[in-house]
């Protein structure tokens, strides 16, 4: 089991510099995120859009931003567990304990809710024989990509990330690509090189058509496709790739015991603190009247949840407010000399 003094939930900007404030108070704490990457909206939703509305950083992009937190983050030892999702948190002995997708469980005193709008979960092909081939031969992400060399991979969607892994991985695999749609949606420098592809026979272009069937016991044999006016292909396949976007859902933080307002998670405007002792909502998932979704409130309320998180996990100690300019302590933990 992880011992911590708080678990953040999110690896978003507000769930860095919560990490960030955190550590400097002195406070350990770990931070669990359901992408595959640090970042959560802004790297995920918007990496190269510009942001405006940063205090003395008159323009930057999700990514810009996203790496000026990890750097900021660079003299603490913070551990992130990414590609997990918070299943269950419960009451035990006065501490939480939490438990991920991938079997993790942590023992804490304060739980950080920094999920922005919840988690972040692909979505999925419809036919319901799909979830049996889940990460085995149905992937709805690419992680590693040498395990298609050689191998009969089909793509499904119209957008970037369906066109990138299709010319990427035509280069060692044979590659279907389907489409619902006649046009393609991603770059064009992208679609281009994707047809340019379908005329050298370095790949097979499928449009208008949808998974119609999964087929295979174990490990996926074939698929069935269907045309728009009903025509039916059958595709030997090993491995299916479908890229159809992101949902966002509240996902499991719904059965918490939380007060839950139009998919956010009320909480006072102290601590940030919800109706649960020692668990916190902050970011865009928090309500409270005159919340402003913004990346600077963000700060704000993880800024005053990690010092309620103190109290918490260290009950024989007091806090003591001090400023990074003039303490020799907080000098120390950011590795500054006086």
């Amino acid at each position: 089991m992880n011992k911590t003094d708080a678990l953040i939930i999110g690896a978003g900007p507000t769930g860095l510099f919560t990490a960030h404030q955190l550590k400097l108070i002195g406070l350990d704490c770990e931070v669990v995120d359901n992408l595959d990457k640090i970042g959560g909206q802004c790297i995920e939703l918007y990496p190269d859009k510009p942001i405006y509305d940063i205090p003395a950083v008159p323009e930057c992009t999700g990514e810009e931003l996203t790496n000026n937190l990890i750097n900021q983050l660079k003299p603490f030892d913070i551990k992130f567990h990414l590609s997990e999702r918070v299943d269950e948190v419960k009451k035990d002995n006065g501490n939480w304990i939490v438990k991920t997708s991938k079997g993790k469980t942590f023992s804490t005193p304060n739980v950080i809710i920094a999920g922005g709008v919840g988690s972040f979960e692909p979505r999925k092909f419809a036919p319901k024989e799909c979830e049996k081939f889940e990460n085995k031969s149905l992937f709805y992400s690419v992680k590693d990509k040498t395990i298609f060399q050689g191998k009969t991979v089909s793509i499904f969607g119209g957008g970037d990330s369906a066109l990138d892994w299709a010319v990427e991985l035509s280069k060692s695999s044979k590659v279907n690509l389907i489409h619902r749609r006649d046009e393609f949606r991603g770059a064009q420098s992208t679609v281009d090189k994707v047809k340019e592809l379908e005329k050298s026979g370095k790949l097979n272009i499928f449009t208008k058509y949808q998974l119609s069937k999964a087929n295979g016991s174990n490990q996926l044999e074939s698929i069935d496709i269907k045309h728009d006016e009903g025509e039916i292909k059958n595709l030997k396949t090993d491995y299916l790739l479908g890229f159809f976007g992101l949902i966002m859902q509240l996902g499991p933080i719904a059965n918490w015991g939380l007060n839950i307002d139009k998919k956010t998670i009320e909480v006072d405007t102290e601590k940030f603190e919800t109706n649960q002792k020692g668990i916190y909502a902050i970011g865009d998932i928090c309500s409270y009247p005159g919340k402003l979704k913004l990346i600077l409130s963000g700060f704000h309320e993880g800024a005053l949840a990690a010092r309620a998180c103190f109290k918490l996990a260290r009950p024989n100690e007091k806090y003591r407010f001090e400023f990074t300019t003039t303490s020799s302590n907080l000098l120390k933990r950011l590795g500054k000399k006086e």
